[in-house]
């Protein structure tokens, strides 16, 4: 049995879960979400508790139970408490602004990063003096945040030398001495 995927999952008070055919709706003060499931798949609710269950144990079906169980659970923490993900701008004259849904990153570059943020995610940013600049993503969607986040970072990824580029707030890079150190 899949330890993630037999850890049954509670439902918040304000939370309302349906499951239609193959379609599990999650509807919650931060938005709603929806996940198809696979075949084999079944969501059982009982008062505030959901479970998810397989139909039989072979492989597909176990490798897709605790899958499928930690994308609903996502999903009902995001529409109840929602995701954030802070990236800082690490670098000489690095800047980050935005005008509603474009963000406006300056990264040392000759041209200007002009990316649109999808209408589900929140973006803002934040530039204060004696810290770097600081982009907030707030979203109900993991998955899309993620990926967002993920691009963001992709203009600019930090290299090991200086450690300049766009990292996560509370990451640690992995920092390399230069030709320098090599020599001594």
């Amino acid at each position: 049995m899949s330890r993630i995927g037999k850890l049954p999952i509670t439902i918040p008070a304000k939370v309302e879960v349906k499951v239609d055919k193959n379609t599990v709706h999650v509807k919650g003060p931060k938005g709603e979400l929806s996940q198809k499931l696979s075949d084999g798949i079944t969501v059982a609710i009982d008062g505030t508790t959901m479970t998810v269950e397989r139909a039989t144990e072979a492989k597909h079906h176990r490798s897709l139970h605790g899958l499928y169980r930690s994308l609903i659970n996502n999903m009902v923490v995001g529409v109840s408490q929602g995701f954030v993900k802070q990236q800082e701008l690490i670098g000489v004259g690095y800047k980050a602004t935005n005008q509603g849904q474009l963000l406006d990153l300056v990264l040392g570059y000759s041209h200007h990063f002009i990316f649109e943020i999808p209408a589900e995610v929140k973006v803002t940013t934040k530039t204060e003096k004696g810290t770097p600049p600081t982009i907030i993503l707030e979203s109900a969607d993991k998955q899309l945040l993620g990926a967002v986040s993920a691009k963001i970072r992709s203009f600019r990824v930090p290299e090991p030398y200086k450690g300049k580029g766009i990292k996560f707030t509370g990451e640690v890079l992995r920092r390399k001495a230069g030709k320098s150190a090599a020599k001594k």
